[in-house]
């Protein structure tokens, strides 16, 4: 069982960045291909990016492209989320997941697992 601790979050004014961190502790996360997503008070779970198990794919929600980039480091057990250019709209508890299912780019949060607690990102306009 992986258990995945999310951290970064905060306040920060439009424009401007954060970098999201995710361990994982437990079992090695390196042969799964993992996710971000966020969830807004009153609002379904939203797809904002996923990443291959080795790194070299990415992609992401339409509302994010351009802005947000996925990255991981296998050797230590972690994934991050670069966030720039923050809007108002991007405030959300942030959760990152192992994806458990057939393509690396699946939006649908039924495919992963092994949820993390989640962390705040809240965008002041």
């Amino acid at each position: 069982q992986v258990q995945l601790v999310a951290s970064g979050g905060g306040l920060v004014q439009a424009g401007g960045s954060l970098r999201l961190s995710c361990t994982a502790s437990g079992r090695t996360f390196s042969s799964n291909a993992m996710g971000w997503f966020r969830q807004a008070p009153g609002k379904e779970r939203e797809f904002v990016a996923a990443i291959s198990w080795s790194g070299t794919m990415a992609c992401y929600g339409d509302s994010v492209q351009g802005r947000f980039t996925i990255s991981r480091d296998n050797a230590k057990n972690t994934v991050y989320l670069q966030m720039n250019s923050l809007k108002p709209e991007d405030t959300a508890v942030y959760h990152c997941a192992v994806n458990y299912g057939q393509s690396y780019c699946d939006h649908d949060p039924a495919a992963f697992g092994s949820w993390g607690q989640g962390t705040q990102v809240t965008v002041s306009s």
